[in-house]
């Protein structure tokens, strides 16, 4: 299998996690983003969209969108599991990974920033603004969700990672990048720290991209 991706990104960054935790081993091809490898007709016949991740897989179909492709390591490899079996508690799992991928993560990726920068004109100043707005009104959110509910342990949900803390540490790292402030958000934080303890979540990080 092959994994196009980029180191910082958050999409990206979601699957490397996923893929070590699976213990899958891949080739990673990381394209150069904000030099527009992505818009190449070469990588636009891969993935149509022009978005990392995209994952080839060895029989030749290729899966993209990185909350699909997660889902789809869970199925062919169930072990660790990455959403609960009961309905009610994989409902939970999901539903706290789309509020990040879908919900913050959208608001502030590389294309928004870029446009807000040099189509709409604003100033580094005012783009790290935008970007740290919609990252605290989402973590805000998150962490009343996470303190309220009797289903959150050590990671997001229960005493194993699934794939929302998955989603979750990767958009720490960027917020980070940011300098937002996560003094507010001391739940977020401790499972944030839960994971990087551990060795996948180790090897998945944007440093240790080569």
């Amino acid at each position: 299998m092959i994994l196009y991706g980029h180191a910082l990104s958050s999409a990206s960054y979601r699957v490397r996690i996923a893929l070590a935790l699976k213990a899958v081993k891949v080739t990673s091809v990381l394209l150069d983003l904000r030099g527009g490898e992505q818009k190449l007709e070469s990588f636009l016949q891969i993935n149509s969209q022009g978005f990392v991740p995209a994952l080839a897989l060895d029989e030749g179909a290729v899966l993209t969108q990185s909350v699909a492709i997660i889902e789809y390591l869970d199925e062919i490899h169930p072990d660790p599991p990455l959403l609960p079996h009961a309905p009610l508690e994989r409902a939970r799992v999901r539903a706290l990974s789309l509020a990040i991928t879908c919900d913050v993560h959208p608001l502030n990726n590389l294309r928004v920033l870029q446009y807000l920068e040099h189509d709409l004109g604003h100033d580094k100043t005012e783009r790290d603004e935008w970007y740290r707005h919609w990252v605290q009104l989402g973590f805000s959110a998150l962490e009343r969700w996470l303190v309220r509910d009797k289903a959150t342990g050590r990671f997001c949900h229960g005493d194993a990672p699934t794939m929302a803390d998955v989603c979750l540490v990767p958009q720490v790292f960027n917020a980070r990048r940011f300098n937002v402030d996560l003094e507010a958000y001391p739940r977020i934080l401790a499972i944030d720290a839960a994971c990087r303890d551990l060795p996948a979540f180790q090897g998945a990080a944007p440093d240790r991209q080569v």
